[in-house]
């Protein structure tokens, strides 16, 4: 017998022939899988958009100042009505001042938001709209409906004695509370909504950069000189897109009286904040740690402070908003920019402290030892 003649081993037997359903049954299974995986997809993302629908008209709907900070300069006979009438419900805290330059002062160095002199023949109404126009529009409403009032009760009380409403009378009735803009925004940013889209395009630009990161590394060998590689990258970024961020503030005129040296490197502590922080996380957990940017990018910056106050938000929103990257950079920029006078350390020691353990995180992941057998495919030559 010939060796590549088939014998009657080699013919198929009745379980080596395909059968009618094999096929059929892969298919459901395969459809079925299909349709699981759709559903979890859908739910997964329903689940996310509910909550963050959720999140953002708590913070944003109806949103009411808790505790704003506010001065006041008054006579002792004035001062506890006045007090009284604006701590009522908890929305504002009264500080006393002694003079309206003591009170500008404070407003120039951000200790308060605005205040009232009622010292004077005619009350004055002192705000700050570079720190916020939902603040001064607020001081502004509650100044001139009070003083509305106080001109209703004259004019009422004047009537029940029989006095004649005077044409000097009438005319303070009708004229607009006097009101001082101490530091105003710029006339091209009227909603001063700017920071809030600077906050943005760093902390998404960040993300990104971050996300690319964790892809590039890992095909180098794990070293100190990768760790190093990494680190030169994020600062090289941080600066670079510091810079992309002051060449687009100068096309629209938005910080044109600033200092462009420190800009420039408070939106690189910013970005190395926020980039350091989630390239660290991504080292630690791998690609999951990118949730890190993109919570900075969803929900650090409607807490930032940038277009709701942190005196707006709820308790828990106000403390962790001011300890993020987005955060504090927000209020470091906003403070250069139109409160020069404000003291920033606190905010650059938050995002210090960020972009350092972040940074230290990436540095420490790259000298440990390599704990898998995968090779890798270039390596760096420092």
């Amino acid at each position: 017998m010939k060796d590549d003649e088939p014998t009657a081993d080699d013919e198929p037997t009745a379980d080596d022939q395909p059968t009618a359903d094999a096929a059929p049954e892969t298919g459901q299974t395969s459809v079925r899988q299909f349709r699981r995986f759709a559903t979890a997809v859908c739910a997964v993302g329903m689940l996310v958009q509910l909550l963050l629908t959720a999140y953002y008209l708590g913070m944003g709907h109806r949103a009411a100042p808790h505790d704003l900070p506010v001065g006041l300069v008054a006579g002792p006979d004035q001062r506890e009505s006045i007090t009284t009438m604006l701590e009522e419900g908890g929305a504002f805290e009264v500080g006393d001042y002694a003079s309206a330059d003591v009170l500008t002062t404070a407003i120039r160095r951000r200790e308060v938001y605005g205040g009232v002199d009622v010292t004077g023949d005619e009350p004055v109404l002192y705000v700050a709209g570079a720190a916020g126009t939902s603040a001064a529009s607020l001081l502004r409403t509650t100044y001139d409906n009070v003083m509305r009032q106080q001109k209703e009760e004259q004019v009422a009380a004047m009537a029940r004695a029989g006095d004649s409403v005077g044409v000097t009378v009438a005319q303070s009735l009708i004229a607009t509370p006097k009101a001082v803009d101490v530091v105003p925004l710029p006339a091209d940013d009227v909603n001063g909504v700017s920071l809030g889209f600077l906050t943005q395009a760093l902390s998404l630009g960040g993300t990104i950069a971050s996300m690319g990161l964790g892809r590039l590394i890992p095909r180098t060998r794990r070293s100190w000189r990768r760790g190093v590689a990494h680190l030169a990258t994020l600062v090289l970024y941080a600066v670079g897109s510091a810079g992309v961020v002051l060449w687009s503030m100068s096309w629209f005129g938005v910080g044109a009286g600033a200092d462009h040296l420190e800009m420039l490197c408070i939106f690189s502590l910013i970005s190395l904040a926020v980039t350091g922080s989630t390239a660290g996380a991504v080292a630690l957990v791998g690609a999951a740690g990118a949730l890190v940017g993109a919570f900075y990018f969803t929900i650090g910056t409607v807490i930032s402070g940038a277009s709701i106050l942190p005196e707006f938000l709820p308790a828990f929103g106000r403390e962790l908003g001011e300890h993020l990257p987005t955060g504090a950079g927000v209020q470091a920029v906003r403070d250069n920019l139109y409160f020069p006078d404000a003291p920033i350390g606190g905010h650059l020691t938050v995002l210090v402290l960020y972009a350092a353990i972040g940074c230290l995180i990436v540095l420490i992941t790259n000298i440990l030892p390599n704990r898998t057998d995968r090779t890798s495919e270039v390596d760096l030559g420092l």
